[in-house]
């Protein structure tokens, strides 16, 4: 489906939505472990710690509010392998923007504006299914 259907689409643009609410308060929780951990642990170490903490929070939230579907073993393995596959493009986005320069506490707002479209579309290929 191009963009412009799933636009046109009220439950789909509601998914939309409420994946973007969701999205943005699990990024906060991640920026703000990752702020937090940097004084600490590296800016990959606290990256990972914040990524997992924020991936707890958001299979439930994605599960009950995006695709108001509730949790379940399958969708944890769903869930579980299409973050696999995010974290690995955060963690590589990650270094490319801080080898390129990109201050430590700003590159996370770039691999975001990347990373986030690319996960809606696996999330709800595997929450359809």
């Amino acid at each position: 489906m191009d963009l412009m259907a799933l636009w046109r689409n009220r439950e789909e643009r509601g998914k939309v939505v409420r994946f973007c609410l969701v999205g943005t308060v699990a990024a906060a929780i991640h920026y703000g472990v990752y702020v937090l951990l940097l004084r600490v642990l590296s800016e990959n170490g606290a990256y990972s710690v914040g990524y997992v903490v924020s991936l707890v929070c958001n299979f439930y939230l994605t599960a009950y509010l995006t695709f108001r579907t509730g949790p379940s073993v399958k969708h944890a393995a769903g869930f579980g392998m299409s973050h696999l596959v995010n974290y690995v493009l955060h963690i590589v986005l990650l270094n490319l923007f801080l080898w390129m320069g990109v201050h430590e506490l700003v590159a996370p707002f770039l691999v975001l504006a990347v990373a986030v479209p690319t996960n809606f579309f696996i999330l709800r290929w595997v929450f359809k299914k």
